[in-house]
């Protein structure tokens, strides 16, 4: 064999070499976790039938073809990668699945992130033991609850189906097995320290910042500044009075402080809310002077006064006395805590934080109209109010009492007012005086009746003998009612007789009675029983001797 027939045989060699190995390589079985090109043939129920190029067709479960929202979104002769689980199951399918693939294909992604430590968005699918299903690029991460946030999440099952950054911890993969834990927690430290820098830089003593509420307290607010804690006390919350720091500020409400004390070291933080603000007393003197009238809500009661702010640390005092033009016994009949009432500015002390406020000084003087409508002797109606030994209380007009002396009741004598009225009692009475300099309305009833005295002198003279009734006994002597309202006096003297001591007279009794004396001014008249008794013993004499 010559060098030429030895190469030919040389070249066909090698070429039948190469051309074994190419069929080995083409034709090579797969082995079980191989990833796989395939094409979707067909959908049946619960599958789908995916032709990998071998002697058999694979099955992949129509699941793993499902997103989150339920869609579906396969296409006949679509080409899909796929990783080969089984060989064979029951029916001789090839056992594949679509979901480990897509999981393998973004692995190095996955570890990518991981060692650049950038962060991946992700959708929160599903709440499970001690945490979430997160979907990373299509691989279904665990999110342990301590990782979510800073403090562990209120409500966890409002935060399925939310998308948030997140940064991958740890991973793991074991055979086709990919266990990765993500968290976002790591992210929001790194931005509270980068935002803790920032805040810092910018805190010194009189900078004004915005924060928001982070923790109130029976002493004050916590307020995060971005990074950085910083308490409000109560006493700085607001100029006027506080009694609880949530009165004023919200948890989760932005608000601007100003940095009074600031110590690096400790990095202790002294803010106000307050001194954002002017104070108000600096321009209360132009805003409210006296006279100006200026709504407010009360804040506090007292026995002697209520206190109304008019705006927000100004607060002034009403006082019991200028709380009405009629008498009260205490504030709480007039006002009550957080009504909204019309105040008067009566005196301001700003230096010392001193606001006078009248509360009657808006409304009409009852008094002054009762000056105006009502003259002496005119007629007025009212009720009883309360009765005493001294006399009547009328409830008149405006919250006005009148009052009935005893004695202007009327001409009749009486022992006591409950003798004539009720409380209760609808009556008319004559205006006597109105003093509204000393809030004294007089009323009489006895000017109703027709004045016995008047004319008396007229109609009793001396030496007449008329009938009457014992209206009264007394140590010296009786008083005899001659006609109704009008009473004579009969002296002790008046009631002896010769050797007897006195007349047994009683309240009640009927009597004649001699008229002795009429003093109309005085309004006395003298009676004598004595005389009567003894003319009539004379003329009982005069008979016996004829």
């Amino acid at each position: 064999m010559n060098h030429t027939e030895d190469k030919r045989e040389s070249s066909e060699n090698l070429f039948q070499h190469e051309l074994e190995e190419f069929c080995k390589q083409s034709f090579k079985e797969p082995q079980e976790g191989e990833l796989l090109k395939g094409r979707i043939v067909k959908v049946t129920g619960d599958s789908v039938i995916v032709d990998i190029g071998y002697k058999s067709e694979g099955i992949v479960p129509l699941e793993e073809f499902t997103t989150r929202n339920g869609e579906q979104n396969i296409e006949i002769g679509q080409e899909i990668s796929v990783l080969l689980e089984k060989w064979e199951d029951d029916l001789g399918y090839i056992v594949l699945s679509k979901r480990k693939a897509d999981q393998i294909e973004v692995w190095d992604d996955i570890v990518k992130l991981y060692e650049e430590g950038r962060d991946v968005e992700g959708t929160i699918i599903k709440r499970v033991k001690g945490g979430f299903h997160v979907d990373i690029k299509g691989i279904v991460a665990f999110l342990p609850f301590s990782q979510f946030d800073l403090k562990p999440p209120k409500s966890p099952d409002s935060l399925v189906n939310q998308t948030f950054n997140f940064r991958i911890i740890k991973y793991t993969k074991k055979k086709n097995n990919i266990n990765v834990i993500v968290s976002r927690r790591v992210i929001l430290e790194e931005e509270r320290e980068r935002l803790r820098r920032e805040t810092l830089a910018k805190i010194h003593e009189g900078a004004v910042l915005e924060g928001t509420v982070k923790n109130i307290t029976d002493y004050g607010a916590f307020i995060d500044l971005g990074g950085v804690d910083g308490l409000v006390h109560l006493s700085d919350l607001s100029w006027g009075k506080v009694r609880h720091p949530g009165d004023v500020v919200k948890l989760g409400e932005r608000i601007k402080v100003k940095v009074l004390k600031y110590d690096p070291e400790s990095q202790k933080i002294s803010l106000g809310l307050k001194q954002t603000k002017p104070d108000p007393w600096q321009a209360a003197k132009d805003k409210y002077p006296p006279g100006t009238k200026i709504k407010g809500r009360v804040t506090n009661i007292t026995d002697y006064g209520a206190f109304v702010e008019v705006e927000e640390g100004l607060e002034g005092l009403v006082h019991i006395s200028e709380m009405s033009w009629t008498k009260i016994k205490h504030p709480s009949e007039k006002l009550k805590v957080g009504q909204e009432v019309t105040v008067m500015v009566l005196h301001i002390d700003p230096p010392n934080k001193k606001l006078s406020l009248g509360l009657k000084q808006v409304e009409p003087n009852p008094w002054e109209e009762l000056t105006k409508r009502y003259e002496k002797g005119s007629r007025i109606k009212g009720v009883v109010k309360n009765i005493t030994d001294f006399g009547v209380f009328v409830g008149v007009e405006g919250g006005v009492d009148g009052l009935i002396h005893i004695s202007d009741i009327s001409w009749k004598k009486i022992k006591h007012p409950s003798e004539v009225f009720t409380p209760g009692q609808e009556i008319e009475a004559v205006v006597l005086n109105i003093d509204k300099e000393s809030k004294r309305f007089s009323l009489s009833t006895k000017l109703l009746e027709k004045n016995p005295w008047e004319l008396v002198d007229e109609r009793y003279k001396p030496g007449m003998i008329v009938d009457g009734r014992v209206s009264g006994i007394a140590d010296f002597g009786a008083f005899v009612e001659i006609e109704e309202g009008l009473e004579g006096l009969v002296h002790i003297s008046e009631l002896t007789r010769g050797k007897k001591k006195g007349l047994p007279v009683g309240v009640g009794d009927r009597v004649r009675v001699e008229i002795l004396n009429v003093n109309p001014e005085e309004k006395k008249i003298g009676l004598s029983i004595r005389e009567i008794f003894d003319k009539e013993a004379d003329s009982e004499a005069e008979s016996d001797d004829k």
